[in-house]
């Protein structure tokens, strides 16, 4: 446990966008530090000169220099969260992961493995957790109140072209990007399973409608199961929307009422119809990640590095912790399952 007096000592792996936002949250915490960042790129090729830091190509260059530091922060292509989760445990460093913790279930039971043989923790990176939609429908669905669950709909609509997909880039590669669901739409899977837990008897049709040329993987797909739990639900995805997000909304149907949270970022209450209940006024959501030309999930990363810090410290518990963050890669490798069969007829 770190001392409530010390600060915590981050070191962020991978300065594109997402690094440089977990470097900026770490910056304005007043009990974190940047200590070092990471990439292959130089600083001046990341557009980090901003950060004051010292500058690595390679982890194994960090610990080579005998820099102190606590935390690991992986904010690299998908392939590589995995590998290099498992050399900051292997230095005996806490990690807080990117989303997808890694492509497979097994390269997670990996990293969960090292963290208990190490005694670290490794915290997820699912910030739409934080959303005051979210915060609010999970209270709805732990008390009660909206009933028994019949069905759940997740909707996924969005737009990535041939600004996102750039030739040479490790976007649409099945090694480092790993497909559709663990990019763009792994931050609601996560919600879905956080609200109802898993799933089984997963069914699925799969397309590729606009993106042959720039990815390896389909952009669209209709998936239907049951939850374990009880009811039904379904994920209806797409990448192939044109010119710009449609929508991620989740719509819930229960014994009592129904909900449906929408907008392009699952940020807005859209109907609350639930027998006497009358739905408190939530707080304002925080916009999408804005990267230009396409826009991302919700800004929410100074909760996480928050959460990191006074979870370190000992004032609470991780808000995602690894085995939610491999249930989330388990539950999109079986569907990916249903996918490869299907080609493989």
């Amino acid at each position: 446990m770190i001392k409530t007096d010390q600060k915590v000592k981050f070191v962020v792996v991978g300065s594109g966008h997402i690094g440089k936002r977990h470097a900026e949250m770490i910056r304005r915490d007043e009990e974190g530090e940047l200590v070092a960042m990471i990439d292959v790129r130089s600083k001046e090729e990341c557009d980090a000169v901003d950060f004051n830091v010292p500058f690595f190509s390679t982890f194994d260059e960090l610990i080579a220099s005998g820099l102190d530091f606590d935390v690991v922060n992986v904010c690299t292509p998908n392939g590589f969260h995995a590998s290099q989760s498992l050399a900051a445990l292997e230095a005996k460093k806490h990690v807080v992961c990117e989303k997808p913790m890694g492509l497979s279930k097994d390269s997670c039971e990996k990293m969960i493995f090292k963290a208990l043989q190490v005694s670290r923790q490794v915290f997820c990176v699912m910030q739409n957790r934080y959303s005051p939609p979210s915060q609010w429908i999970k209270e709805v669905v732990e008390s009660g109140t909206i009933g028994e669950i019949y069905m759940v709909q997740l909707n996924c609509y969005w737009n990535r072209d041939d600004r996102y997909y750039k030739k040479g880039g490790w976007k649409g590669t099945k090694d480092l990007d790993g497909g559709t669901l663990f990019t763009q739409f792994s931050h609601f899977i996560d919600i879905m399973y956080w609200l109802f837990g898993d799933i089984d008897n997963i069914q699925g049709k799969f397309a590729d409608f606009t993106h042959q040329n720039s990815t390896e993987f389909e952009d669209s797909g209709f998936v239907s199961f049951d939850f374990v739990n009880g009811g039904m639900g379904s994920i209806n995805y797409s990448t192939a929307v044109a010119n710009q997000n449609l929508e991620s909304s989740i719509t819930i149907i229960g014994a009592n009422g129904s909900v449906k949270i929408g907008g392009q970022y699952m940020n807005e209450v859209e109907v609350c119809n639930i027998k006497d209940y009358l739905m408190p006024e939530l707080a304002p959501t925080n916009p999408g990640n804005d990267y230009g030309a396409y826009k991302g999930s919700a800004a929410n990363h100074n909760y996480v590095i928050k959460n990191v810090i006074d979870t370190l410290k000992g004032r609470t518990s991780a808000t995602t912790n690894a085995l939610e963050g491999l249930k989330v890669v388990e539950i999109i490798e079986r569907i990916y399952k249903v996918r490869n069969e299907q080609l493989d007829l």
